[in-house]
């Protein structure tokens, strides 16, 4: 199964979750049955590392984070089985480039939380403390 984590600008919240996911799976041995990858909706950084608060609180958890910031494609809604939104912009962008047929596969990423639905929130502009926080839900 391929898995797309999607957020704004693919530096905070869609590689975390995607580091946060292939640490899961590698640890109980699962990483042959899933390939997972992250992009941002937005251009804005493209080719850089993940927010340095962002590999702090990865680094933090021993949670292994590797990714260049990408910006989602259309052959990204095609190749992926799953994708999923940070929040309900980044959700309704990735729609307005979907397909009929792709459509049912982007989900919110928080439809998938036992404690909670709605977004992701974006810490960008926040503490460390929101990043410590993006990162609990992320891990649920």
């Amino acid at each position: 199964m391929k898995i797309l984590f999607v957020c704004l600008g693919n530096i905070c919240r869609s590689p975390l979750a995607e580091a946060i996911f292939n640490d899961k799976i590698a640890k109980c041995g699962l990483q042959d049955s899933f390939i997972a990858d992250s992009c941002g909706t937005s251009n804005y950084n493209i080719g850089d590392w993940p927010d340095p608060r962002t590999i702090k609180s990865a680094n933090k958890h021993q949670v292994p984070i590797s990714h260049f910031a990408r910006q989602l494609t259309r052959a990204d809604l095609d190749n992926f089985d799953l994708i999923l939104a940070m929040d309900s912009y980044n959700l309704g962008d990735i729609l307005s480039m979907a397909s009929m047929e792709t459509k049912d596969k982007v989900k919110l990423m928080r439809s998938y939380d036992p404690e909670g639905e709605g977004d992701v929130p974006d810490p960008y502009h926040g503490r460390e403390s929101d990043f410590e926080n993006v990162f609990q839900i992320l891990d649920r």
